[in-house]
């Protein structure tokens, strides 16, 4: 079936509520607009659904949130024994808070057990629950931190992290045999009436806030000094800012300064571009807030609160935004010189970062004695990594992290955890002001000790489905023709991750090269935005020269992959 054909299958179907049938109608004379919502079924995968909400196969809306959910609950009943359980959990988006209990619905008409949180609540707040009540599977309704205009739907498995590609294909092949748009639904109160929906809150989250608090390795000296450090936090209208200050309160952090006009949760975002602490421009209000306070550090969270941003002052008055990498380094040094100074650093510790991820942490853990695993990008491959140490028992889990400011310590939660994380932050600050040292000074320290390991990170944003084609296109001429140098540096090896044999990792649409002088470069597809993304990193014995190479390698790559996608 063509997009015109699906489009007036939409409008014919008695199944399709009368107010997206007008939402269509009003696009009746824009065949381009209905061809990108009809050209081809939102895709489910390992990432869930993530879309532009609006009516239509390619968009996010009640139908498809309510197919997802129905092809998860026949998998599910054939995949566990007894009654499945499921948690559900959404973020401040525009229609989290109805499709998570849309899905809760049709989940309840298959007998599932459904746990569906009353308020809005975090995607690591969601996986530690799957492992606390014992689920088979959760969903948490967010496309984390996409602009306004788009949702998601994500779904996490028994070991807590996101559904693996085995249990993906079972979930997509369920969906695809549903016929039309009819799915199995138990109205709201009746399943709360009958049981098969429990609401949740309060009481799963003290538990959380418990087990987070167990990751303090210096809870005493926190505790006596956490009121003396200034912070200001956004949670950039999204879920963070009841528990990142309820966790910092409760070990001593108290003088937490909130931005106020992004306090509240609001689907617009309205005081940013996109709630992406990943942004520099995301902490305009907050810096602010800083100065008027008198703040050393500022974090942020972005809406469903997995990624943490930070910003810390410099001696000189300024101010310097925290790369993920950068954070990711600090947090390991300083959770290591912890664990070693009292005595509680394991022989068999283990550090796990992904292949885009900065090598300065391979530095860092070589110098402990600490063993570093190198994964896919994707939280669900270090989540992998915590299930196989507490399968072996050969390694103990340290921290994990992600370029793209994904932070885990502990493994009671299977994904990247902004809570935990703005926790470990404070108690960085807490340990090294005691030491007459900012984070900034911190990072200077690691960077003398092992070298000016630096990074960027550029992404092309090409939506639609001309830009889908045009990402598609640009890898396989990557592959077609193999980069021989880049800013005039020999490229010494390639890696396809296609081709499991050549990187012992999955199957996965990315190209790595290494240069001559050690310098890196990945290209791959985001897995969940229209984006081609490219990563730089290089290794030098000073800053001005590191930053003088990743510009040449930027420029270079930036140069051919502009003509690649036809930019």
């Amino acid at each position: 079936m063509n997009a015109k054909e699906r489009y007036q299958l939409w409008l014919l179907s008695p199944d399709i509520d009368e107010q997206t049938k007008a939402e269509l109608r009003a696009i009746a004379d824009d065949p381009h607009e209905i061809e990108e919502r009809f050209y081809m079924e939102l895709e489910f995968g390992t990432a869930g659904l993530r879309g532009i909400l609006g009516a239509g196969d390619n968009r996010m809306n009640v139908y498809n949130v309510r197919k997802a959910t129905e092809g998860l609950a026949r998998y599910l009943k054939k995949a566990v024994e007894g009654q499945p359980r499921v948690c559900i959990a959404y973020d401040s988006r525009h229609c989290s808070d109805l499709f998570a209990k849309e899905s809760a619905c049709v989940l309840a008409a298959h007998g599932v057990q459904v746990f569906l949180y009353s308020t809005l609540h975090s995607v690591p707040q969601l996986s530690f629950t799957i492992l606390e009540l014992n689920c088979d599977a959760g969903i948490v309704i967010t496309a984390s931190h996409n602009p306004p205009k788009y949702n998601g739907y994500k779904v996490y498995w028994s070991y807590g992290g996101q559904v693996a590609p085995r249990e993906a294909d079972g979930i997509t092949e369920e969906i695809r045999a549903i016929e039309g748009f009819k799915t199995a639904y138990k109205p709201f109160e009746e399943a709360i009436a009958d049981g098969s929906i429990q609401m949740i809150g309060k009481e799963i989250d003290e538990i959380y806030y418990q087990k987070t608090m167990t990751l303090l390795t210096q809870p005493e000296l926190v505790k006596a000094k956490g009121g003396e450090l200034k912070i200001v936090y956004t949670p950039l209208h999204g879920s963070g800012n009841v528990p990142v200050r309820e966790v910092l309160r409760r070990i001593g952090v108290t003088n937490v300064t909130v931005v106020k006009e992004q306090e509240a949760p609001d689907g617009d975002f309205p005081t940013v571009k996109a709630p992406n602490p990943e942004d520099p421009n995301a902490f305009t209000l907050a810096f602010r807030y800083a100065e008027e306070t008198g703040a050393s550090v500022i974090i942020g969270t972005d809406p469903d609160s997995d990624r943490l941003g930070c910003a810390v002052k410099k001696t000189d008055g300024t101010w310097a935004v925290l790369s993920g990498n950068q954070i990711g380094a600090i947090l390991i040094h300083s959770l290591l010189s912890s664990y070693q100074s009292t005595g509680k650093l394991p022989g068999n510790g283990l550090v796990v970062r992904s292949i885009v991820s900065t090598q300065l942490a391979d530095a860092i853990c070589a110098r402990f004695g600490v063993e570093l695993h190198e994964v896919l990008t994707g939280f669900r491959f270090i989540a992998e990594q915590i299930a196989e140490c507490e399968r072996t028992g050969e390694h103990t889990f340290l921290f994990g992290f992600e370029e793209s400011y994904g932070f885990l310590s502990g493994t009671f939660a299977r994904d990247k955890d902004a809570i935990c994380a703005a926790m470990l932050v404070a108690e960085a600050c807490v340990v090294y002001r005691e030491k007459g040292m900012t984070l900034y000074d911190a990072l200077m320290e690691i960077y003398e000790t092992y070298g000016y390991y630096r990074e960027k990170v550029k992404s092309y944003t090409l939506e639609g489905k001309e830009g889908i084609e045009a990402i598609k296109n640009a890898m396989v001429l990557l592959r077609e023709n193999p980069l021989e140098t880049v800013a005039k540096t020999a490229v010494e090896r390639v890696e396809d991750y296609l081709k499991p044999e050549c990187t012992g990792l999955p199957r996965s649409n990315v190209l790595r090269y290494t240069l001559s002088d050690g310098a890196w470069i990945t290209v791959r597809p985001s897995g969940t935005e229209p984006k081609l993304k490219l990563y730089i990193g290089a290794h030098e014995t000073t800053g001005e020269a590191v930053e003088a190479r990743l510009n040449d390698l930027m420029n270079d790559m930036d140069a051919k992959l502009q003509t690649l996608l036809g930019l």
